[in-house]
């Protein structure tokens, strides 16, 4: 088959949302996304009202509280338009983190966004529970960006929040930077939604060609690297973080039945096991299209590797495992185990680190982690990827339990300080954390991964 007949078959079948370009399982209904920008450019008078309004009536700052896909995509956009001391996002449940960020704000004239796909996820619930009380239970401070029947919509409307969003329930959260859950932020932020959405129709009419289709060609080079043993995407370094936003998507889309692809923000293209990528960001603007050119890209790779793209099935393992430790009552054991030497003797090429920070988010940890991660790249000759826990639990944890068995994980503890109590429930921020970090750990060791337990303080 030529390279034009294939790309000509597969674009239209996919535009045809035909599901056995996949697995043939429940595929076409998670293709959402494709019709995303049209219809968020219809909504965008409404968001430009409600975001007008908010500033007419004196916010001062905006935080929005959501994890994985309710977060990376707003947090891309923010770090991208460079309005980070106005629009804060929560996606850590370390309790120094939570402190440092409302000692940053003033309570009474701060918009909370609550935003969860599906209404219940742990650590969103959690933060907007605490700030519902912190702010003295004020509905017009709140806002929930959420799919349609969820529990977090009856919540707010029974609380009276002054608006709820709903997103499109046939797109899946990583799919979703271009549908409510990345467009409200954007709105608050002052960006141009149409300038936006523009740019992301452009690129989805690119991906219906048949020549030149730059999703197409994305995808297949994933997917072709991937059949030739160069799983590891190496995505280059961006003003606004794009890697964030990225490592989610192809992780968790791809990382399953032994299969993945390895997404690699920052790491050197040169090797084996790598493939070079480029992201084309002449200005801000142009995330509404590179966004859809690597969803439409990754869902192509997805039939190269031949997964569904759109499930995580995975991702419920660690879940589960810190409900199990959150339900003894009991403090959760993070001691050190194995050491960062024993960890690397178990390398064998094409492996790749991760270092699982479960420690607070701040300049002088990203510091610390980026210096162990030098240090760990130079020692092993591997690429090393990194994330924050839980945030990366949401992102890139498909990969890590139901990809390959070539990732070497390494877990970063902290001292989370003093308690910080969750309303109504019977564990704080600081126990809920440490249970993640425990529950992961005990995932991966399940699974036959190879793993060791720092603390920071001895790195």
């Amino acid at each position: 088959m030529t390279v034009t007949t294939e790309r000509r078959e597969l674009v239209d079948r996919i535009w045809q949302r035909d599901p056995t370009v996949w697995t043939g399982g429940d595929e076409a209904k998670w293709l959402g996304w494709l019709d995303e920008p049209l219809r968020m450019h219809e909504r965008v008078p409404e968001l430009e009202l409600f975001a007008d309004q908010v500033v007419d009536e004196g916010f001062e700052a905006v935080v929005l509280l959501g994890m994985g896909g309710s977060s990376l995509a707003p947090e891309v956009l923010r770090r991208s338009f460079g309005v980070v001391e106005s629009l804060h996002v929560l996606d850590t449940t370390h309790p120094k983190a939570i402190r440092t960020l409302e000692s940053s704000i003033e309570l009474g004239q701060t918009l909370f966004v609550v935003s969860s796909k599906s209404g219940s996820t742990l650590e969103t619930r959690s933060h907007a529970d605490y700030f519902w009380e912190r702010a003295g239970k004020r509905g017009r401070q709140f806002v929930a960006v959420t799919d349609p029947g969820s529990e977090l919509e009856r919540v707010a409307q029974d609380r009276g929040f002054r608006a709820v969003f709903p997103g499109e329930p046939t797109i899946g959260g990583r799919y979703s930077a271009l549908s409510p859950f990345g467009m409200v932020p954007a709105a608050l932020m002052g960006v141009d939604l149409d300038r936006l959405l523009a740019n992301a129709e452009r690129m989805v009419e690119a991906c219906r060609r048949d020549d030149g289709n730059p999703g197409f060609e994305l995808g297949r080079q994933f997917g072709h690297g991937w059949q030739d043993g160069r799983d590891k995407i190496c995505i280059p370094e961006t003003d606004g973080g794009f890697g964030l936003w990225a490592e989610q998507l192809i992780a968790e889309s791809t990382g399953k039945q032994g299969r993945g692809l390895v997404p690699a923000p920052g790491e050197s293209p040169d090797g084996p096991d790598r493939q070079e990528t480029t992201v084309h960001l002449a200005d801000p603007y142009m995330l509404g299209s590179e966004f859809f050119r690597w969803m439409f890209a990754v869902a192509v790779a997805g039939h190269y590797l031949e997964i569904n793209p759109f499930d995580q099935p995975d991702v419920q393992a660690a879940k589960d495992k810190t409900n199990e430790v959150l339900a003894t009552g009991q403090e959760p054991s993070l001691d050190p185990e194995g050491s960062v030497d024993e960890l690397l003797s178990r390398a064998e090429p094409g492996n790749y680190v991760c270092v699982q920070a479960f420690v607070e988010p701040n300049e002088e940890n990203d510091w610390r982690i980026g210096n162990l991660v030098t240090k760990l790249r130079r020692r092993s000759g591997l690429v090393v990827t990194h994330g924050y826990g839980p945030r990366y639990l949401h992102s890139t944890g498909q990969l890590h339990k139901g990809g390959p068995n070539t990732g070497l994980f390494l877990q970063v503890v902290d001292d989370t300080g003093e308690e910080l109590p969750i309303p109504n429930r019977p564990f704080g921020f600081g126990r809920l954390i440490r249970a993640q970090a425990a529950g992961d750990y005990a995932s991966l060791k399940e699974r036959g991964r190879r793993v060791a337990r720092v603390r920071l303080e001895d790195l």
